[in-house]
């Protein structure tokens, strides 16, 4: 064995001069290793090698008869694919001659050929060119028949048709074609709008059309004679056949428009009978309201705008019964009522578009103008139904040069006015305080002034035709309410030595009213609009932060936060200075209650009379209470008292119970004067007072329990303190705090009250 492992040995370590290869010897050594025993496997082992050397042999054989096979059929279809290839390229080469030869015989053809096309192509041209041209004469000539024959309704029919042929052919190149359409469309249209127009005037001359003068004398006027029937079936027959005409009279009239930097909406062409039927009253308005006339003044803005508001009101119902029903018999979507004040309102929009720039900065005439157009606008929307969508006069104040003026005149008069209420004599006295019911806020006169301005300031600017400009007013109304808070600040300022007096209080309930109202405006619609048009204008800018975009999406902010904030924080301030006031003539009035001598007080078995110490403290509690539930409103003075009874609480409990060490009469001499005398103080605003006084409350029941009671407490309290395990049936200490009724005091605490009574029997401990 061991000359088997030197050699194994040196064959390892010499293999590049071993004439056995390393793997054979690797195989041996893994299937025989150095156990003799093993040699006896040889027989088998070489019979499994012999095996695998057949089954290689045999494949070996295998593979090299059949490649050679697949070689040569590869090779084989080789050649076949190029035959092919050649072949189809013989041919190729032959047909491409073929084709050359071929084209080269076809060209002469060809060109001729192209001539011929481009000849009957041309032709084609012409003839549609003629065909277009002898539709129209056809059509005009129709026209000419029609008119001939006196069938107006045809003629009128039949120029409809040639203005659509012309609309149809606006993309066409042919320009002589077009001037020849446009010229015969216009002079048809002028012969049947003047003849259609002067037979249609006639008829509204007969229905004394205008109707200008007082209701009476119109009433009279419609009640018309025998003829009547006739006169409305005239009426009616003329206006279908201007209806007709209405498509040549947009191709042929360009409607007057107002400079680029008023920003109208788009707006349809007035219908050519209404257009006619307004042909009087835009002249009496232009010679009334234009040139020299005496009735053409700056300073009176509300004649113009009176006048065309009893025009629409004039014929409003001449329109809804005689017109409107006409329109809907011809299919048209026009409310012949809308239409006519459209078309009037234009006269105002021009009117307002010459005479702004005359009186921008006189303040006065400005201010007058915008308010009278105000008015107008506020009566023709409520009285006249007029759209929204429609052009309008908020149109030309937001005018950007006009609109800026506006603010800042707005803002000149509200700070004015703001001056005068806050230097009136009445600005802090409430105009409703003799009313109970209607003063529930006792909301100062000042205040509610400047809330009536800030809602008027609203209803001015809600018709703006843009988000944008309602937001800009938006922030004047912040600008606004931020000046008017310094102001109140600046005079409670003055006022802070007397925080309890008339003028303190009345600001106090100025700004709760005005922050409570601001809480009310961010839920109505207008607001939660103008919210959602700041949030996209802030989404465009990155001038906030996601938070804040968040905030604005999800509706938990409103467009007035920041002046509520700041209003609930001089609020807060203003309360707090009113209960440390009290607090302190309290705190004064309790020195002698303070000192009173607990220990010593007999022992009663039920105190029956106040502390005569306890008199100066309560009264002036009682007094302060009485004198603020009238000078503030209910919801400041609740604030009030809460705060002030949670300062007291503290203070009785800290300076008073902890203070001092008392014997069974003085327990029940503090338990009396708190529990039948200061709660009920409280009785009148809730009804269980004694709750907010917890620690008073508490520290009574400690102070009063019976010696059994305060004994097995001190017990409990004790054993839980040394972290004792609990006896059987013995509650926790938390427990048995709560079966007394105390759940505020900690229980070290209470350990210290039970500690300050001076009567303990002898135990023995």
């Amino acid at each position: 064995m061991a000359s088997i492992a030197f050699r194994k040995k040196e064959v390892t370590r010499d293999l590049e001069h071993c004439d056995v290869p390393y793997y054979v010897s690797e195989f041996v050594e893994r299937e025989l290793g150095n156990d003799y025993d093993s040699l006896g496997k040889l027989d088998s082992l070489i019979e499994k090698l012999s095996e695998n050397k057949k089954h290689l042999e045999e494949q070996v054989l295998t593979v090299s008869s059949e490649v050679p096979k697949r070689i040569q059929n590869a090779l084989k279809n080789a050649e076949d694919s190029k035959k092919s290839l050649s072949q189809l390229l013989e041919e190729e080469t032959a047909l491409s001659e073929s084709i050359n030869s071929h084209l080269l015989q076809a060209q002469p053809w060809m060109e001729d050929l192209d001539v011929l096309i481009g000849q009957v192509e041309e032709i084609e041209r012409h003839l549609a060119y003629l065909k277009w041209i002898s539709r129209i004469e056809e059509l005009s000539d129709s026209i000419q028949q029609y008119l001939m024959t006196n069938n107006v309704p045809e003629a009128a029919s039949t120029l409809a048709f040639m203005a659509e042929l012309d609309i149809k052919l606006q993309e066409s190149s042919c320009s002589h074609l077009l001037a020849f359409v446009r010229s015969t469309v216009k002079f048809w249209h002028k012969i049947l709008k003047d003849k259609l127009t002067s037979d249609f005037e006639e008829v509204l001359a007969q229905l004394r059309w205008p109707f200008v003068g007082p209701p009476q004398s119109q009433a009279l006027g419609l009640a018309a004679p025998a003829s009547a029937p006739e006169v409305y079936n005239n009426l009616e027959m003329l206006f279908c056949q201007l209806l007709k005409l209405q498509t040549s009279d947009e191709l042929l009239t360009k409607p007057k428009q107002l400079p680029e930097k008023y920003p109208l909406p788009p707006s349809p062409p007035i219908v050519l009978p209404i257009q006619i039927m307004l042909n009087p009253l835009q002249k009496r308005f232009k010679y009334h309201f234009t040139g020299n006339k005496q009735t053409n003044v700056l300073n009176k803005p509300e004649w113009y705008l009176t006048q065309v508001l009893m025009w629409i009101g004039n014929h409003s119902k001449f329109l809804d019964d005689k017109i409107q029903p006409i329109l809907d018999k011809a299919g048209s979507s026009v409310n012949a009522g809308l239409e006519f004040s459209r078309a009037l309102v234009m006269l105002i929009l021009e009117k307002l578009a010459a005479d702004i720039p005359c009186l921008l900065y006189d303040d006065t005439l400005f201010c007058h103008l915008v308010d009278e157009v105000l008015l107008f606008e506020r009566e023709l929307y409520s009285v006249h139904g007029y759209l929204s969508s429609f052009p309008s006069c908020m149109h030309i104040l937001s005018e950007e040069s006009c609109f800026q003026r506006w603010l800042t005149v707005e803002k000149k008069f509200a700070l004015q006015k703001m001056d005068s209420m806050l230097s009136s004599e009445a600005a802090w006295i409430s105009q409703y305080k003799d009313i109970t019911d209607v003063d529930e806020m006792k909301v100062p006169d000042c205040a509610e002034t400047f809330m009536t301005l800030l809602l008027v300031i609203t209803d001015r600017y809600k018709n703006l035709p843009t988000a944008s400009r309602k937001l800009q007013f938006l922030g004047l109304q912040k600008e606004l309410v931020d000046d008017f808070r310094i102001r109140l600040t600046q005079v409670m300022k003055e006022e802070t030595r007397a925080s309890l007096g008339f003028r303190y209080c009345a600001i106090l309930n100025a700004v709760n009213y005005i922050a409570t109202v601001l809480a009310d405006w961010a839920d109505n619609v207008f607001f939660l609009q103008l919210q959602q048009a700041e949030l996209e204008v802030r989404a465009e800018s990155d001038t906030v932060s996601q938070l804040q975009l968040g905030q604005l999406a999800s509706m938990e902010s409103s467009v007035f936060d920041d002046m509520i904030n700041l209003l609930e924080r001089l609020k807060h301030d203003m309360l707090m200075r009113q209960v440390d006031h009290v607090f302190r003539e309290v705190k004064d009035a309790a020195k002698l209650y303070k000192k009173e001598r607990w220990l010593s007080l007999p022992s009663q078995a039920e105190q029956a009379v106040m502390s005569s110490s306890a008199c100066p403290m309560l009264q002036t509690l009682r007094d302060r209470l009485l004198q603020l539930e009238q000078q503030l409103c209910h919801s400041l003075f609740k604030i009030f008292w809460q705060m002030l009874a949670e300062k007291v609480d503290l203070y009785i409990y800290q300076e008073i119970i902890m203070a001092n060490h008392f014997n069974e009469g003085g327990a029940a001499q503090l338990q009396f004067d708190m529990s039948r005398n200061l709660f009920p103080l409280f009785s009148h605003y809730c009804k269980r007072p004694e709750n907010y006084f917890k620690h008073i409350k508490e520290a009574c029941i400690i102070l009063n329990l019976n010696i059994g009671s305060a004994l097995l407490l001190k017990d409990v309290l004790q054993s839980a303190s040394e972290n004792e395990p609990l006896k059987p049936r013995q509650p926790s200490a938390t427990a048995a705090l709560n079966e007394l009724g105390v759940y505020k005091l900690a229980q070290r605490d209470v350990e210290i009250l039970l500690n300050l009574r001076a009567s303990w029997p002898n135990t023995g401990k």
